[in-house]
């Protein structure tokens, strides 16, 4: 148990002998009650100073691992306990999976290596020692003022700097903006139906409830939400999520009045705005009322989700409340990654990338088309050209859902049906699927799309 100390070096010795002593108790090979042998038998046993068992026995006694007594001699005490073995990975993993359809991840491959690591050596060369001190909770001023250059002219957002708070991702965003509205009586927040399942948990954390809004073909309902009686509600107008239609413009206005009639906040979750493939992305709706609408927006979808770096622009009249609930929360993100960010962004190297990733995504999408009308001969694919899934209307021949999900499932296929995102159950018997292909090499695509259909190529 303890031999191991007998051969650390030298200088070491001291710290192996506590470490060792320290895990024999905690493990319980030494239990609680179990006389320990006195500093001279030890230190002989060993080949160490008799010095350095002492130290050793003091400290472990100060830390109450041991108890001793005058002349009662050294034995540990009860106090430990066993820790847990080994550290759990709870990270989203797809386990027996040969292709994995679930939406929301972007290809992590695309993430630029050299160009980041030639932007962190930048930054760790100029970076004062000061930058590494207790951040501003908005975020680094230079980060803001790149962001706010960025979102305006990529995004038409109307972006202050003083107003941009650096958050860890659109889901401390949201969280953020849920105990601001919480703060003001607000207890029920209006979300999209069909809509992304996190919104009701990140709300949920703050207290707050969320209320099922339904959408048509220009976007989400006003007359259901003005029924709801909610003051609050988060959209995604650029490409909704997931049914991926684009809010018509006479939908963001009448939108948009609802916010100004009710003295309400329409929250934007602007999570692939940059990623349209037809045309030009249609701008935030943020930048058409700024004092009514809260935009959020990461790097989550465009570099890489781990990074956990997003932005949110709220009414002016809410940004005091955020940064205060921002610095109780964390302080602020970490200085080297936002000064990292704002040397990547100013650089040119984030439009790079989004030119990349666009490039690729367009490829994927068309090869999934093709290869769902050649495998699945009368599928009706719904939404814009954008962002990083489709929606897929498979044929009735090709239910029941639950059986179709279930034979994906045993052909080593992940697939998502757009049930799973809303309240809504049409009852045509067709199939309709949620498929994410951005991650997905265009060779998986195919083959992933071929086990789908399998032997029932073409059911009758």
């Amino acid at each position: 148990m303890l031999l191991p100390v007998a051969s650390a070096p030298a200088r070491g010795r001291g710290r192996a002998l506590q470490s060792a002593l320290r895990e024999a108790v905690r493990s319980g090979r030494l239990a609680p009650g179990t006389r320990l042998p006195s500093t001279r038998e030890l230190a002989a046993d060993l080949g160490v100073s008799r010095g350095l068992v002492t130290e050793a026995y003091e400290q472990l006694t100060a830390e109450s691992y041991l108890r001793s007594g005058r002349g009662a001699g050294t034995w540990v005490s009860g106090s430990a306990r066993a820790a847990a073995g080994g550290a759990r990975d709870l990270a989203p993993r797809a386990r027996g999976v040969r292709v994995d359809f679930r939406p929301g991840t972007p290809d992590l491959s695309l993430f630029p290596r050299s160009a980041w690591a030639a932007a962190h050596r930048s930054v760790l060369g100029r970076l004062p020692h000061r930058a590494l001190g207790y951040p501003d909770p908005r975020g680094l001023p230079e980060l803001r003022i790149a962001l706010a250059a960025l979102l305006t002219r990529r995004r038409g957002v109307v972006a202050d700097p003083e107003r941009l708070v650096v958050c860890s991702g659109v889901a401390q965003a949201t969280t953020l903006l849920g105990f601001v509205l919480h703060g003001r009586g607000m207890r029920t927040v209006g979300v999209e139906d069909p809509g992304s399942p996190e919104h009701t948990a990140l709300f949920a954390s703050a207290g707050m409830a969320t209320a099922p809004v339904p959408l048509d073909d220009e976007g989400l309902a006003v007359e259901p939400l003005v029924r709801s009686g909610v003051r609050a509600v988060v959209t995604t107008p650029a490409h909704q999520f997931p049914t991926g239609v684009a809010y018509s413009a006479a939908r963001r206005s009448r939108l948009l009045e609802w916010a100004r009639e009710t003295d309400g906040l329409v929250v934007e979750d602007d999570y692939d705005g940059d990623f349209r493939y037809d045309r030009a992305p249609v701008g935030a709706l943020q930048g058409l009322d700024p004092e009514h609408v809260a935009y959020t927006g990461s790097v989550s979808k465009s570099l890489a989700p781990g990074l956990r770096l997003g932005w949110l622009i709220a009414p002016a009249s809410m940004t005091d409340e955020l940064v205060d609930r921002k610095r109780t929360m964390d302080l602020g993100n970490p200085s080297l990654d936002q000064a990292v960010l704002a040397d990547f962004v100013t650089g040119g190297g984030y439009d790079r990338q989004l030119r990349r990733c666009q490039r690729a995504y367009r490829e994927r999408r068309d090869v999934l088309t093709r290869a769902l009308a050649e495998h699945f001969p009368g599928t009706e694919v719904s939404g814009i050209a954008a962002g990083l899934h489709i929606i897929a209307r498979l044929p009735e021949r090709w239910g029941p859902e639950e059986e179709f999900v279930a034979r994906a499932a045993d052909d080593g296929v992940a697939v998502r049906l757009l049930r799973d995102y809303g309240t809504q159950r049409p009852a045509d018997g067709c199939v309709r699927l949620v498929l994410g292909y951005a991650h997905l090499a265009p060779a998986d695509i195919v083959r992933g799309v071929r086990a789908l259909a399998g032997p029932r190529k073409n059911p009758c």
